[in-house]
């Protein structure tokens, strides 16, 4: 069980560095295409690369089952969830800095317990103390001079409690059900969705889309077809608050990714508002939980 634990953290910690530098292909493969199209395509270019996965079994393992009902369902819905999320980051990213994105979308930590609330579970002091740091950082970081949040990080924060419901329901299909099987249904639909609003709102040109290529492969074949799928196998036999901190990174890794490729700065007051983000979401998962009571 070690062993096993161990392996997922490792795999995790590499989908977190993979989804932070990806945050700079977002933004350079926008420079071409428009954020619907440049979603789509990557998506759909992640899904057939897990393709050859699916349909190869090695010798000696039984074949799958046929698909049945709960599983079309269940990656339909974390399908549409995706689309929502990655949508809300991609727009935001026009509004936006790599930066910023990163961090805000880091917030999901603290999504996820705050979340649990509508369900009636009760949110501990870990929790309060964590969602207190987080949002004074992210007003250092995002607030500007005539104390207003860009649009492009209020459409981050929004993504971030959409990605705080996905992360709900990657841990609990991905106990149900194949996580190759999930994953490539959630890119599917992503996909098939993200292209249709494309074809609605975006003008599609064709010598556009080869020169955003090296993004759409970047975006396409490392962060969904390898980051995304690392996801959902990682899960499978992650331990929760694990799960939560370890991919929390992401945040530092899009700041690294940043400043490196896209010579991003932050302002001394923008760099503190980062470290109390960060903060916020390691306190929000270590601060000891009291233990229930005994009947």
């Amino acid at each position: 069980m070690l062993r096993q634990s161990l392996r997922a953290d490792l795999l995790m910690l590499l989908t977190a560095a993979i989804w932070g530098s990806t945050f700079v292909a977002q933004r350079l493969g926008m420079e071409e295409i428009g954020p619907f199209l440049y979603t789509g395509l990557r998506f759909a270019l992640g899904a057939l690369v897990l393709l050859p996965l699916l349909l190869h079994r090695p010798a000696g393992r039984a074949p799958l089952p046929p698909p049945d009902r709960p599983l079309l369902l269940g990656g339909a819905l974390l399908g549409l969830v995706l689309t929502c999320g990655i949508n809300l980051q991609q727009v935001g990213l026009l509004f936006t800095s790599v930066t910023n994105s990163g961090f805000i979308t880091g917030l999901y930590v603290i999504m996820v317990p705050l979340l649990g609330l509508l369900v009636g579970q009760r949110a501990g002091t870990g929790t309060w103390l964590g969602a207190g740091l987080a949002v004074l950082g992210m007003a250092l970081l995002s607030l500007g001079a005539d104390f207003r949040i860009a649009s492009g990080d209020w459409l981050q924060l929004a993504g971030a409690v959409v990605w705080g419901v996905h992360v709900l329901l990657v841990g609990a299909l991905a106990s149900r059900h194949d996580p190759l099987r999930i994953a490539f249904l959630q890119f599917l639909t992503c996909a098939l969705l993200s292209l249709l609003l494309a074809v609605l709102l975006e003008e599609i040109d064709v010598a556009a889309i080869l020169r955003a290529g090296p993004a759409i492969l970047y975006g396409g074949v490392i962060a969904v077809g390898i980051g995304f799928t690392l996801q959902v196998v990682a899960q499978k036999h992650a331990i929760a608050s694990h799960a939560a901190i370890i991919l929390s990174l992401e945040a530092v890794f899009a700041a690294l990714a940043g400043a490196l490729l896209l010579d991003e700065s932050l302002p001394a007051r923008g760099y503190l508002g980062a470290a109390l983000m960060l903060a916020g979401m390691l306190v929000a998962q270590l601060w000891p939980r009291r233990a229930p009571a005994a009947a």
